[in-house]
């Protein structure tokens, strides 16, 4: 959504259904529709399964792929303005990814996402993290800050507070906040 606030046409891949995604749509392999159809558009954006980057998948003994080296093969063989996001714990996988945040957009969230660009991004200040965030589970009220994880509560106020009214749980769990895809889409305008 962040991207088409800044003006792009959006054309959305992934392996699963999507049936809440609300611009255009292919069900499949997102790395090889791109190494398909990549060079139809301007700019290639896009976030590996971050599972195998986390922590908490690790934990649980659950085996996921490492996709963001063959994804960036794929976007440099393109040899246009890319964009690549994923979790913290991805940094070292990334090439000098920036760091956005939740509270440098006025949400009440500090949901960090790395994002490497071929191009300079620039950010927003990071604010000093001072609010405590409700624990997972518990009600959500007004004006709290939260983490937007696991079976989270409040997700009407998380569809509100991220800007993502068309999303269920399980989405946002995994959402890029439109706020940020809208802020690296105004730059990426520049750029191209």
């Amino acid at each position: 959504m962040g991207y088409h606030r800044a003006g792009f046409d959006i054309v959305g891949v992934d392996i699963g259904p999507q049936p809440r995604f609300p611009f255009e749509f292919h069900q499949g392999d997102a790395i090889e529709y791109a190494a398909k159809h990549g060079h139809e558009f301007e700019v290639v954006v896009g976030g590996p399964p971050c599972q195998g980057y986390t922590k908490a998948w690790k934990i649980q003994k659950n085996e996921h792929p490492m996709l963001i080296d063959v994804f960036r093969e794929v976007l440099l063989d393109l040899g246009k303005p890319y964009v690549i996001e994923n979790v913290e714990e991805a940094r070292p996988f990334l090439l000098d990814p920036a760091m956005l945040c939740g509270a440098s957009f006025g949400l009440h969230t500090y949901r960090h996402r790395l994002f490497e660009t071929n191009w300079n991004l620039t950010v927003p200040e990071h604010p000093e993290h001072t609010h405590q965030l409700v624990k997972m589970g518990r009600p959500i009220h007004e004006g709290d800050w939260y983490h937007a994880v696991g079976n989270f509560s409040g997700v009407g106020y998380v569809r509100q507070d991220m800007g993502v009214p068309w999303m269920n749980r399980d989405g946002i769990r995994e959402c890029i906040p439109p706020a940020y895809a809208e802020h690296i889409g105004r730059q990426l305008l520049e750029v191209i």
